[in-house]
């Protein structure tokens, strides 16, 4: 050792050492966090993945167990004999607590969100596609709060969306507190969305597939490790409070013979005409009751309030089945305890409730009335199916959970998850096959109609096309201002060739998207178009910021295609 090194040695103090060592775990904990890169992105990952999941899985806990607690205080039972405890409230009882639940809802959402209207998962697949994981906090917990207050007062509605809404909500605050990439962002919204799954149906493997196949419509490898962490995570705090018992829980089913396979194929399509008319009806009762609305320029509560008490008048009317998230009835469906016409008037009766529900802007997903009207829809098929071919037909249980399969699956345009979902929610190996062959069927012939899913659906009416125009996926984050050319670029254009535009009326202001541009570039055949300050006047000479060249703007385009490509192949 030289005379230097043995200085350096003898003037080292233990507590420099301390420092010295602190210093190095602040700077990988700092690179980790905020310049994560290479080898230390997917660890940072799956550390957030952990943190979100927990905090998720616990937000569904409790977005739960307030359904719950909402439900014995208003019918004096929970999910499990919601039914029983509502066919003994008194008429007037019956009709006046969706009534008063849809006119707390509604003022809720008058009072705390300037869009009056709740928040569902096709929201959260367009904050994916088009925001890059960003979700609005506010309007989020709103939702999540109304969905509760909807579903504990009998709207006929699911539990999943309000779940999955939750997610991420808590998913893009906590993004917001790191500096991650936009990849990240989409990853760990679908961290947020397996675990919220996976917590409020006890199905890690569902969860997982769902905010994949559904989300982030990818099976990215980068995202899938981080999103299984998440999912499973979820399991385990579902079956630490809410217990590990499966949702549906069936007894040892008989299969049957193979032969009852053309039968499942006709459970299938028959599955897919009751999933395109749910659909249908949601979409009809919501035109029709925002239009009253609007005409009468009635509140928001009175549009809640009308479509709780047409609700109540239907559970009074002999139907309390379409309370809740019917989890009672679908069970019962599975155990054939229902009869045949009961299951066809209950078809109906479920659906226009479930149309009213959310027509009627309150606040529930779609994934439990799906599973209530295939449960059943095959249930009372399977009463045909085993009287006519009683030596090949197997237990009635097969059919119904096939149909809850089914027409789940065609909602959700999900065919993987929706397949998994059932089968955990039931915990039988024997159903997997026929479940697998009437999803398939109804997804396939739903798709074939519709084009869409239900959430695709309601995306492509506001004017975001994901499917029929892939090019939303990246087009709605560029904006004209990041790619232009500014007013004093000596490569820019001139102030008279962009002044003439403007006047016009053919110009773009900096935040405009390049869906925006493409259409004003195609329709016109420019090369370039002016950027305007939208906080002054066209006229005013000030206003002209820059140009957004052609060739600038596919440039940019290409690029973003290509880094989505290697996102969705990594």
């Amino acid at each position: 050792m030289s005379e230097l090194d043995q200085e350096i040695e003898g003037r080292r103090s233990p507590r420099k050492d301390r420092r010295y060592f602190a210093g190095m775990f602040q700077r990988a904990w700092d690179r980790m966090v905020h310049k994560g890169r290479g080898l230390l992105e997917q660890p940072r990952l799956w550390v957030l993945a952990l943190l979100v999941g927990a905090i998720s899985g616990y937000a569904s806990v409790a977005f739960v167990m307030s359904i719950e607690v909402l439900s014995v205080l208003f019918f004096r039972g929970d999910e499990t004999s919601l039914v029983d405890a509502a066919r003994k409230l008194p008429t007037v009882a019956l009709i006046c607590i969706p009534t008063v639940g849809g006119l707390l809802v509604g003022a809720l959402f008058t009072v705390t969100c300037k869009r009056v209207e709740p928040m569902t998962v096709a929201d959260v697949i367009e904050a994916r596609a088009v925001h890059s994981g960003r979700f609005p906090l506010w309007r989020g917990v709103v939702s999540t709060i109304a969905a509760a207050l909807s579903l504990g007062t009998g709207a006929s509605a699911g539990r999943e969306g309000p779940a999955v809404v939750a997610a991420a909500s808590i998913s893009s605050a906590f993004a917001s507190l790191f500096q991650i990439s936009d990849f990240e962002r989409r990853a760990l919204l679908g961290c947020a969305v397996a675990a919220a799954v996976s917590t409020s149906f006890n199905a890690p493997i569902a969860g997982a597939l769902f905010a994949l196949e559904v989300v982030l419509g990818h099976y990215a490898v980068r995202a899938f490790a981080p999103i299984t962490i998440a999912a499973v995570l979820g399991a385990v705090i579902s079956r630490y409070h809410l217990g590990e018992q499966p949702a549906f829980g069936v007894e040892k089913i008989e299969f049957g013979s193979y032969v009852q396979f053309p039968a499942l194929f006709l459970l299938g399509l028959v599955a897919a005409s009751v999933a395109m008319a749910f659909m249908a009806s949601v979409q009809l009762a919501r035109d029709i009751m925002d239009a009253v609305r609007e005409r009468l320029r009635a509140p928001m509560w009175a549009q809640t309030g009308t479509a709780g008490l047409l609700i109540g008048l239907i559970a009074a009317g002999g139907f309390p089945e379409v309370l809740g998230v019917g989890y009672q009835t679908t069970t019962a469906a599975i155990a054939g305890k229902l009869t045949f016409w009961t299951c066809v008037l209950l078809v109906a009766a479920k659906t226009v409730a479930s149309a009213l529900t959310l027509g009627g802007r309150f606040s529930g997903g779609v994934f439990s009335p799906a599973l209530m009207l295939g449960a059943i829809t095959g249930a009372a098929f399977g009463q045909v199916a085993t009287s006519v071919f009683p030596s090949f037909s197997g237990d009635i249980a097969i059919y119904a959970l096939a149909g809850m399969g089914a027409v789940a699956g065609s909602v959700l345009g999900a065919p993987i998850s929706t397949t998994l979902i059932v089968f955990e929610l039931t915990a039988d190996y024997d159903a997997a096959i026929a479940v697998m062959v009437s999803t398939s069927v109804a997804t396939v012939a739903t798709q074939q109609v519709f084009r869409k899913s239900f959430f695709h659906w309601q995306l492509a009416r506001r004017g975001v096309d994901l499917i029929a125009d892939p090019e939303h996926e990246v087009l709605p984050g560029l904006k004209a201002g990041a790619h232009m050319r500014w007013r004093d670029s000596e490569t820019g254009a001139s102030d008279a060739a962009a002044w003439e535009l403007a006047r016009q009326g053919v110009y773009l202001h900096p935040k405009d998207d390049f869906r925006r541009a493409f259409k004003r570039f195609r329709g016109g055949k420019l090369t370039f178009l002016p950027v305007l300050d939208p906080n002054t006047s066209p006229a005013d000479p000030g206003a002209l910021l820059g140009a957004l060249y052609y060739v600038d703007a596919l440039e940019a385009y290409n690029r973003a295609l290509v880094k989505l490509h290697e996102e969705e192949h990594s």
